[in-house]
């Protein structure tokens, strides 16, 4: 059994080597449905683009549905796969549970992949990735998603068997790490999120086959919801996870305090999946008091949440910092950050992303008064880019680019190049989630083909004429991402391909990891008592702005109907 351990130079971790190739296989898998989901995004972004309008419109269903499917589903869970395994096995020290089950989730999850990117080629399930009922897709499409889904489910099982395996063979003392903690809480949300995707999926193949006469609309949405953005929120647990390992990777940052750290994760246990509920607010099956409760006190515990989390993760990397002598003003320990390294840029560009972005939009598209400005809009996505991708997509990325010597032992090539990516992606994500959420707030519907209506007979509607430029501008965007996107695709394939082959024992040439600062040294930093000003400034500005927007989109609802 000691044969199949080994000792990472770089970082003195102990990886198991049937953990090892489970992680590598999962991580390929994922980039792979990100490359094709990159491509599909190409083509709906260049089709939004009223000047270019790439395809037409069976085509454009179809392609939303492949980049719906492959850059929110199957990329991202591939991925959160090999870092459960990640956490467990490695960061403990362990064997990964009952391997052959392992490999059995895995190709249920490429099957479901592979049959799913089929049948959406066949132009028989263009029903996006709600797949709403009374659209009906071929009963491969449901069937697809619900092998992925088992399989995803299948990883989770053996993620939580090896935390038993550690606890039995005490690979670890006291607490389980923050970042398996972490993990702890995305495995959690998984479970949660994929019994609910089986529950509403099962009957709809069942419906699909002709077994059942039909699915009733409105139980469909709400029980789907709780799968479809369930699986973000796996997501969002993920990706701070990441947050708090590149802190420590990087910088040797430990976190302000653990225990409120836990609690923030806890809290999303409990509370994060109600944010589900946003997409069901002009739904005339769910009870206002449910609506009213759900957008009011109980999305505030998951927004406290979050915000923890965006206070801690610059806090620690601040504190860190300042420890090792970058303490003047405010921002040196910022400035002085290591931002030519992909692994911290991407990390950080993820973090105020999602918080300025992503966050700001949610909470205001969740209350239930504001939502019915944006709803079904182009707000919608524009939002979840900022989430999804420029949160967890490039957190993902980041951490890619350290996995990559670590766990496959292959150097990075075009090091100058990948230095440069996580800008590339970042800021032209960023611009597809501004401009498409301009859009949206001009009333620009999310999944209509055609915003011209060039094919309806006669039948127009005008929108306000900078819906136009916003969607160009965010055309434009669109090819700066998938730039930034294909440059990673082709720096990590092109690294497990060519890169140069590490030895057992070499050490490799990349920056890997960061020797945490004394305890001593945390003593007397910070300025006028706060021992992370920069970061506290960083929040005000945020706070700050949150009110500006807030109080904006009060304003636009209040001149919606004029009251006489």
């Amino acid at each position: 059994m000691s044969q199949q351990f080994r000792i990472c130079p770089d970082t003195g971790l102990k990886l198991y080597q049937p953990a090892e190739t489970m992680i590598k296989v999962h991580a390929v898998a994922a980039v792979v449905c990100l490359l094709v989901g990159g491509i599909y995004g190409l083509l709906v972004g260049l089709t939004r683009w009223p000047a270019v309008h790439l395809l037409p419109a069976d085509w454009f269903y179809l392609a939303l549905t492949g980049h719906g499917l492959n850059v929110l589903i199957f990329w991202c869970i591939f991925f959160e796969i090999a870092l459960l395994y990640f956490a467990s096995s490695v960061l403990l020290g362990c064997r990964l549970a009952v391997p052959r089950f392992a490999w059995v989730g895995f190709a249920l999850m490429v099957i479901g992949v592979l049959m799913n990117n089929y049948i959406v080629m066949s132009g028989e399930a263009s029903v996006m990735m709600t797949s709403y009922a009374p659209m009906e897709a071929h009963p491969l499409f449901y069937l697809s998603l619900i092998l992925f889904a088992v399989g995803a489910l299948v990883g989770c099982f053996v993620f939580f068997g090896t935390l038993v395996i550690a606890k039995e063979e005490k690979t670890y003392e006291g607490s389980v790490p923050l970042v398996t903690f972490g993990a702890i809480t995305a495995a959690i949300i998984a479970v949660f999120t994929i019994i609910s995707g089986a529950i509403i999926l099962i009957p709809t193949l069942l419906w699909s086959l002709g077994f059942l006469a039909e699915i009733d609309a409105l139980m469909y949405r709400l029980i789907w919801w709780a799968f479809g953005h369930s699986s973000q929120q796996i997501n969002v647990a993920a990706h701070i996870t990441v947050w708090y390992a590149i802190a420590s990777i990087v910088f040797g940052a430990k976190p302000m305090s653990e225990k409120v750290s836990r609690m923030a994760f806890f809290m999303y246990i409990l509370f994060l999946q109600l944010a589900s509920v946003h997409h069901l607010l002009v739904d005339p099956g769910v009870s206002s008091e449910f609506k009213m409760f759900n957008t009011s006190y109980a999305m505030y515990l998951a927004v406290m949440a979050s915000m923890v989390h965006g206070l801690t993760v610059p806090g620690s990397i601040e504190s860190a910092q300042r420890a090792k002598g970058f303490n003047s003003g405010l921002f040196e320990w910022l400035r002085r950050a290591p931002w030519g390294n992909p692994t911290f840029s991407g990390m950080f560009i993820s973090l105020v992303g999602f918080g300025f972005l992503g966050g700001i939009s949610g909470v205001t598209m969740g209350v239930e008064q504001i939502n019915i400005l944006v709803h079904n809009t182009l707000y919608v996505p524009g939002h979840f880019h900022a989430t999804v991708v420029i949160g967890t997509t490039l957190a993902f990325m980041a951490l890619t680019y350290w996995l990559v010597p670590v766990i496959f032992r292959r150097e990075l090539i075009w090091k100058r190049l990948a230095s440069w990516q996580p800008y590339l992606f970042g800021l032209g994500m960023a611009g597809v989630s501004v401009f498409l959420m301009g859009a949206g707030t001009l009333g620009v519907p999310r999944r209509h083909w055609d915003i011209t209506f060039s094919t309806t007979g006669g039948i127009v509607h005008e929108f306000p004429a900078a819906a136009n430029t916003l969607l160009a501008l965010s055309g434009l965007s669109v090819l700066l991402a998938v730039l930034g996107g294909a440059i990673f695709c082709l720096i990590i394939v092109g690294s497990l391909l060519f890169g140069r082959k590490l030895g057992v024992d070499e050490k490799s040439s990349t920056f890997i990891i960061a020797s945490p600062p004394s305890d001593a040294d945390y003593e007397g930093i910070g300025k006028g008592g706060i021992a992370v000003p920069g970061t506290l400034v960083m929040a005000i500005v945020f706070f700050v702005a949150f009110a500006v927007y807030y109080f904006i989109n009060w304003k636009y609802l209040a001149q919606t109907w004029g009251i006489s």
